[in-house]
């Protein structure tokens, strides 16, 4: 099976890119337009139930989604890579990790799930967990990660956006995959190199809360605090985002 997915770039390095719980490979905002597509080849695929894969039949957890990304890196002949991965595509990114971890050169997490369990208190759990039938709880949520910041067009354009792409089932089987998933033993003792962009606005996944988590799991992790931006610095931030990650990725490159 075939993995539709977006590109961009031919250049020599390669990394493969994951969403976050709320949006697809076509929602990063203008951030997309900046990637260098000489230097760089990117691949966005969508997860099964959402977007251009809506349609393509899954059982919606992180297992799944690095199934599928091995398949498609093996589809575009890329024996290694690194992997960026947004939120909830920051906790998928470390299952690829785990499911092969000879083939991962760098991890990036954009305001990234930790790899332990996360924690939810009884309001919190309502909330995320009632989000699959309800636009107002998604709403909120947004709001709530962009630290009470971002335009009421740009909420309502988010929540429209994950609604219309989604289905409700794998939305909902998603949340408990990520929420539940303990990956920290399976990882420990990873000298994988990472960076995690860390919007400072982010009042769930905080720039404090990567240091206590994301700093104590990976040795070679650095945490990079993205001021102005929220829990979407590809769509707060976008030329910094897109900076950092290049600079990363190429780091050992010119050494």
């Amino acid at each position: 099976m075939a993995i539709a997915h977006r590109r961009i770039g031919t250049g020599p390095l390669r990394a493969i890119v994951l969403h976050d719980w709320f949006g697809t490979s076509a929602n990063w905002g203008s951030v997309l337009d900046h990637f260098d597509p000489e230097g760089f080849s990117y691949a966005f695929p969508d997860y099964r139930g959402y977007g251009d894969r809506r349609d393509v039949p899954g059982h919606y957890h992180l297992a799944e989604i690095a199934d599928d990304v091995l398949s498609l890196a093996d589809e575009l002949g890329w024996d290694t890579f690194s992997l960026i991965g947004h939120s909830m595509g920051g906790k998928a990114i470390q299952q690829v990790l785990v499911r092969a971890p000879e083939r991962v050169e760098k991890l990036i997490g954009v305001n990234p799930v930790p790899a332990g369990p996360y924690e939810m208190d009884h309001a919190t759990h309502a909330l995320f967990h009632g989000a699959a039938d309800s636009p107002e709880n998604r709403r909120v949520i947004l709001d709530l990660v962009t630290g009470h910041r971002a335009s009421r067009h740009w909420l309502d354009r988010m929540v429209a956006h994950s609604v219309a792409v989604s289905r409700p089932e794998a939305f909902a089987a998603y949340l408990s995959s990520w929420q539940s998933l303990d990956l920290s033993a399976a990882v420990k003792g990873s000298t994988v190199p990472v960076l995690v962009l860390a919007g400072e606005y982010d009042l769930a996944l905080s720039p404090d809360v990567m240091h206590a988590t994301w700093q104590v799991t990976y040795p070679n992790c650095r945490v990079l605090p993205l001021p102005g931006a929220g829990h979407y610095p590809p769509h707060e931030t976008p030329v910094a985002f897109v900076t950092a990650v290049e600079d990363f990725l190429r780091s050992d490159r010119e050494q």
